[in-house]
């Protein structure tokens, strides 16, 4: 399964895992990239110092390329960059900002940059800048959210932007790596799926509600505030909407917000944790290895690939 993104980081599978800030660690990473996929760092709000920590143990456990997440508003976001720059990471993928002040940088230490974006208008600002890809979320991803659909992005992307494009959002499986790569994608990145693994540290209370999860089981709050962010729905997330519904200020959000998806990894709390998964965590039903994983979701995309193929075959021989 070669693609433009396989060949350019020396990959065997088109497979980004999703940096999750207090869940992508670098036992995480490690292993989704001896798997055969692109294993990820979440740096959050972490210090460098932690960061760097993560990007160490990554390396003790794989030879193969990672990466690392960058949360741009985050208040320790230069000492991160400082970080990666300095240990010269293969890759580094950036949220929620525009990574236009760091690339330099980046470039200099030979670091790959793909930004995360939701929609096409930041994503051509952003093509302006010596990018390696893009990664084009849907609003159905984990997390914090836009509000444009994986299908309709990803194909505006891959029409419109001239880097190759990662399609991320509501998806967990082969026949949405396949979708993905029919609407012109290099590749995918996967979230949700990947909590659900051997080796993510989350809480084990997290992942049973993921595996409880249904396809109208998350919500997304925040929109009021312009911070909207897809959560499982629980007490939290109500109490969230009942703010929304009242426009409270995002000082009022932060005070509830705060600290809930550490809750949530580390301590289990299903109730008042932020619970971030995306709807792909109605596809999500099992507790498996990250090897399985990735070996079943390649293995169902060939799987897909061969039933359209047989569709195309039989409307041929009508025509």
């Amino acid at each position: 399964m070669k693609t433009e993104i396989t060949k350019m980081l020396g990959i065997r599978y088109p497979i980004f895992q999703g940096g999750m800030a207090w869940v992508s660690d670098g036992h995480l990473a490690a292993a989704v990239s001896n798997a055969g996929g692109l294993g990820i760092i979440g740096a959050g709000s972490a210090p460098g110092k932690v960061v760097q920590e993560e990007i160490k143990k990554a390396r003790q456990l794989t030879d193969k390329p990672f990466g690392v997440n960058i949360m741009l508003m985050s208040p320790e976001v230069d000492e991160v960059v400082d970080v990666v720059c300095q240990e010269r990471v293969d890759v580094v993928t950036t949220g929620a900002g525009n990574p236009g002040k760091y690339m330099q940088s980046l470039e200099k230490a030979g670091i790959k940059v793909f930004p995360i974006v939701p929609t096409l208008g930041l994503a051509k600002r952003l093509s302006r800048y010596p990018i390696a890809g893009i990664i084009a979320e849907g609003g159905e991803a984990g997390g914090h959210v836009g509000d444009v659909s994986t299908m309709v992005l990803v194909a505006l992307l891959s029409r419109e932007i001239d880097v190759p494009v990662i399609a991320a959002g509501g998806i967990a499986d082969g026949r949405g790596l396949l979708a993905a790569l029919a609407l012109g994608a290099e590749g995918v990145q996967l979230g949700t799926v990947f909590v659900c693994t051997e080796e993510c540290k989350v809480h084990d209370n997290y992942k049973k509600a993921i595996l409880r999860a249904k396809e109208r089981s998350t919500k997304v709050t925040g929109k009021t505030i312009k911070r909207p962010v897809r959560c499982i729905e629980n007490q939290l997330v109500r109490k969230l909407e009942k703010m929304d519904r009242e426009k409270v200020s995002p000082e009022e959000f932060e005070i509830i917000a705060a600290g809930s998806l550490r809750e949530a990894v580390h301590e289990g709390d299903v109730e008042m944790g932020s619970l971030m998964a995306g709807q792909s965590a109605a596809l999500v039903n099992s507790i498996k290895s990250v090897a399985e994983v990735v070996e079943s979701i390649v293995a169902e995309a060939h799987q897909a690939r061969d039933r359209v193929d047989n569709f195309f075959k039989g409307v041929g021989s009508y025509v």
